[in-house]
Formats: C-alpha cells, structure tokens, sequence
C-alpha cells in the first residue's frame, strides 16, 4: 500500500490535518494507496518556502543547475523499474509505456539540464559610442505548476525542469489520482541535493490549492496542463492577478490520409498511436479524415489493427492498452457511443465496456459520422476513433478547422504540395506528417486557440520562465 505526503521546505509530511484521500487501482478497482491532503496553512507555507528559495536558488549559475538536473535525472533512470509498476498501478497504462513515459522524462530532464547551460541575453548596438544597451534574461520568479493524470510523471518533468533550469522555484499541484509515481519523481530531485524550498509538492482540493496558489502575490507564473474548461478558468484567475502563464489544454486532432498516401503504415501508425495510453492523450489522433478513394481500404486495414488490441491489466505482458483512468471516461465512453449510434455512425468496432471489475472499454471504431455528433464536437479523450471521408483538400482542411482546439493534427501523404498545404493550412500548434514526431524534448510543445498558449518543449519552455530586462547604459 502507498502512502504520500506533501514536500514541503524540503520536509516530507502529512497534511496539517491528517487528512488523506484514496487512489485507486483502475484495473481493479482497489484501494492502491493513499495522498496527503494539504490545507490552507500548508499552501500558504509552500508558497513561503518556494518564495523564500527563489532569492537564492535565482543566483545559482546555470552551469550548476545542469548538474544537480542531470543528477536527479540519473537517479530516475536507475528508479525506472521500481517507479513504472507504480505508475501502471495507479494510472492504467501497460508497463511498457509506463516505462517510456520514465525514460521520456529522463530525457526532458537531460534536454533542460543542458540548456540551463545556454541562457543568454544581447547586447543592442547603441546609438552612440557612449550608450551600452543589453538584454538581461531573469528568471520570473516562483512557479505554480498543474500536472494531470494521464502522463503524470512526463508532464511534471516538463514544468519542474524547464522553471528549474530557468532558475525558479516551484510549487507543483499533482494529480491526485496518481500521486506515488509524481512524488516519486519528486524524490529524485530531492536525494539529487535540490536546495529546501526550491520544490514543494501538493496534493487535495484542486479548486482550492489552484485559487489560493495563483492569487498569491509571491507566485510570479502558472502553468497548467489539462481540460479546456479548467485552463479557461484558471486563464482568467491568472490574468486577473497579472501572473505570467503557460497553458496546455485539450484537443481533438484531425488526422487527413489522402489517397496517395501509404495506407498500411497509416493505418498501423495511426492505431499504435490512438490507443496508446487508452487513448487518454492530449494529442491522440481522433477525426480520421479519409479521402473517398482509399476510405474503404484505409478503414479495413485500420480495424484490422484494432482487433488485435489486446486490452488487459498493464501489469500483464500481454496487455497491449489498460483500464481507462477513472470510472468518469467510461461513463463518457458509453454516453458518445451511444449518441453517436443514434446520430447515424456506424459502430466498426468496441463500443463497450469490458466485465465489471476495473475500468475496461473495447478500443471503438466509429464511421460514417456526421459532424453534429457529441464526439465529433468534444474531446473524447479515451479509445474512440471516428473515421469520416472527404473530397479534396480544401473540405478536409475545413473540417480539420472546423473547432476550437488547435493543438495537434497528423497527416499522410506523398505529395510534397499537399503536405505544404497541410502546414500552411491547419490552425494547429504541432502537425505531423508520414510519422508521429511530436511530445520531444528538444520540439515545441503546445498549441493554438482553446487548445492554449505557450510552449512545453524545446527552448521555447525554458523562455516562457524567464524575464527581458533592457538595460541602458551612458559610459560618461
């Protein structure tokens, strides 16, 4: 059984209370473990903890900040195997992905690790010989960070390292339907010789520690990974309070296969990539848009792989796709499912729950699915593929625009024209094409319209925690 606390001022504990909340098992439906809760007082001590850091965690050079980042990442990497059954447990996910998502948050550690290193201002030619003008770059300041459930650890990463690497505290908000494998995380960057205070850890009631946190006036920065609702909520809190922000929200991304496109490695990628992590992830592919010609071929050859599917416990080597997070995504599986059979798709295939224990669904397929549709309006974030044909470019580029999100889209081809369109077509912050190349450390991560603002990949992360300060200077 596990039991997290809170980090705070470098000291682990419970809540001021005593209170504690239950995680559950998703394949099972048990009790796995359980997180501290954190009070009122024990906000306002996290946020006094990463404020009183922040004076000299600020003025370490950057060459020492890579290294501590580089420590902490050596030490996840030698965790990984204690930390992915862990992470399975409480989240879902089969082991093999739970170790990718480790070592992809090794990696992220590394990349910020290294440009901890590369934080540079200028120098502005002056108008006269006598003026000096530059450019100074200034950590922000402390940190309010969010993190969600479905890639608890990796997601964490991307906040923790990039405002360490920039030279901020931070107070990071997991998630707490999977707190063991984020504190676990934690640790590393504790038994690493992170400087008390620098990073606290919280757990509890995600309105209160968000409304308390962001009107802090210590708290210079949020940012925030999860639904749209909520990022729009705290969005507003945010602007309210002037604190700089950084906003990964939700999406639902098109995916446009024409008819020259290769359909067996579409349709191969493309299954690996929706059903992984259950499809419980920002950027799964989810409008299939199929030029007319192919759309029969593309749709065979893409059920094909979804029946081979194997849905189980993660624990289990077999198990290619695990129990869905909570029981709330399958509630909102059976409810689009069911809508959209009655808008007039086709069910290919799934489209319902398996036995009663645990969190299962079938990974679905739906077709023939007009755009009026629940799922095809609303993130459905879970295995649910909706296949929908198109004449031409210009309808497909339509539709992939039709909605609000604007966070990743996919593409397949072999035309080099139609692939240009693609790029300067789609309202997107990431498109792919003939591959799945998105969610690396050193590329931008985040998207466009409701789908956010900001980056949490590549420098552009490291930018969005720090300040430009202009100095002018007269040498007389």
């Amino acid at each position: 059984m596990q039991d997290t606390r809170l980090l705070i001022d470098g000291r682990w504990a419970a809540g001021s209370k005593g209170e504690r909340l239950e995680v559950f098992n998703p394949a099972t439906g048990e009790v796995f473990g359980h997180a501290a809760v954190a009070t009122a007082e024990d906000i306002e001590r996290a946020a006094a903890a990463a404020h009183g850091a922040f004076a000299a965690w600020s003025k370490v050079s950057g060459f020492e900040r890579s290294g501590l980042l580089k420590a902490a990442a050596a030490l996840l990497k030698e965790r990984i195997e204690t930390i992915a059954p862990i992470l399975t447990q409480e989240q879902g996910k089969p082991l093999s992905e739970a170790r990718g998502e480790l070592g992809n948050a090794v990696n992220l550690i590394e990349f910020f690790a290294e440009e901890a290193r590369r934080i540079y201002g200028r120098d502005i030619p002056g108008r006269t010989p006598a003026v000096v003008q530059t450019v100074r770059k200034e950590p922000v300041g402390p940190v309010a960070a969010f993190t969600p459930w479905n890639f608890p650890v990796a997601q964490s990463c991307r906040k923790i390292a990039a405002g360490l690497a920039a030279g901020c505290t931070v107070v990071l908000k997991g998630s707490e339907e999977t707190p063991h494998s984020v504190a676990a995380l934690v640790g590393c960057f504790v038994d690493a010789g992170l400087p008390a205070g620098a990073l606290n850890l919280l757990y509890g009631d995600p309105a209160m520690i968000s409304s308390q946190l962001i009107a802090d006036r210590r708290i210079r920065k949020v940012s925030f990974t999860g639904s749209t609702p909520v990022g729009k909520k705290l969005a507003a809190l945010a602007g309210a309070h002037m604190k700089r922000t950084t906003f990964e929200l939700g999406g639902h991304a098109p995916v446009l296969v024409f008819r020259d496109a290769d359909i067996d490695q579409a349709a191969t990628r493309l299954a690996g990539a929706k059903y992984r992590n259950a499809g419980q992830v920002c950027i799964s592919p989810t409008r299939f848009l199929v030029e007319e010609d192919v759309l029969e071929e593309f749709t065979d050859k893409f059920v094909a792989q979804v029946k081979a599917v194997k849905v189980g416990n993660g624990l289990d080597p077999q198990s290619t796709m695990g129990p869905l997070a909570n029981p709330r995504r399958i509630d909102a599986m059976e409810r689009l499912v069911a809508d959209a059979v009655a808008g007039g798709a086709t069910l290919a295939a799934g489209g319902s729950r398996i036995g009663n224990a645990g969190n299962f669904f079938e990974p679905t397929v739906l077709t023939d699915v007009p755009t009026t549709i629940a799922a095809m309006n609303e993130e459905p974030f879970g295995p649910m593929a909706l296949i929908r044909p198109f004449k031409g470019i210009d309808e497909a580029l339509s539709e992939a625009n039709r909605l609000d999100y604007g966070l990743a889209a996919y593409g397949y081809t072999r035309s080099s024209e139609t692939a240009h369109r693609m790029a300067s077509g789609i309202e997107t912050g990431m498109l792919s094409i003939n591959h799945h190349g998105l969610s690396l450390p050193e590329t931008p991560f985040g998207g466009v319209k409701d789908s956010g603002y900001g980056s949490e990949g590549g420098v552009e992360a490291v930018e969005a925690y720090l300040n430009g300060k202009f100095v002018t200077h007269a040498t007389f």
